[in-house]
């Protein structure tokens, strides 16, 4: 039974999102790769507008599931600005989405260790990867990431 998802990958001042057809057995359909802009000016109020768009983009959708990149430590040295912003916009997005469906939150190391062979950057600079593992709507490079969150979730 194919499912919908939609994948979450949060930094700073933008979010990357992926939705796409999920099949048992097969490539993914990407129906769309979208980037949401955090809005400038009062964070308070940027993230009110994120929260909404995410919470209406699921629930009009019928969005099934969402994946969102887990944070990760860095392992140099103490939590820097960006870091800590881009926390803060996950956090908004996984409220939203959670308010209408499942939510995971699936690491760049988790995937490393669960699935295939190799580590997901590698996996990302694969041309022939993402045309055996995809088809549909084209699906941008910095993009390549946030669709492995839902290859790697469905396989799971």
């Amino acid at each position: 039974m194919t499912k919908r998802w939609l994948g979450l990958n949060a930094s700073k001042d933008s979010v990357s999102v992926v939705d796409a057809e999920i099949p048992d057995k097969g490539p993914v359909v990407i129906l769309s790769d979208d980037t949401w802009k955090v809005q400038k000016g009062d964070r308070a109020t940027a993230y009110s507008f994120l929260h909404q768009q995410c919470a209406d983009y699921v629930k009009e959708n019928g969005i099934d599931a969402v994946v969102v990149k887990a944070s990760a430590v860095t392992g140099q040295g103490s939590a820097k600005l960006g870091l800590l912003t881009s926390a803060e916009v996950r956090g908004v997005v996984m409220a939203a989405a959670g308010s209408h469906c499942k939510v995971k939150a699936l690491s760049k190391a988790a995937i490393s260790k669960t699935y295939g062979e190799r580590k997901v950057d590698e996996y990302c600079a694969d041309d022939a990867f993402w045309a055996a593992q995809t088809k549909g709507q084209p699906l941008r490079k910095m993009s390549r990431e946030t669709a492995m969150l839902l290859i790697a979730a469905r396989n799971a």
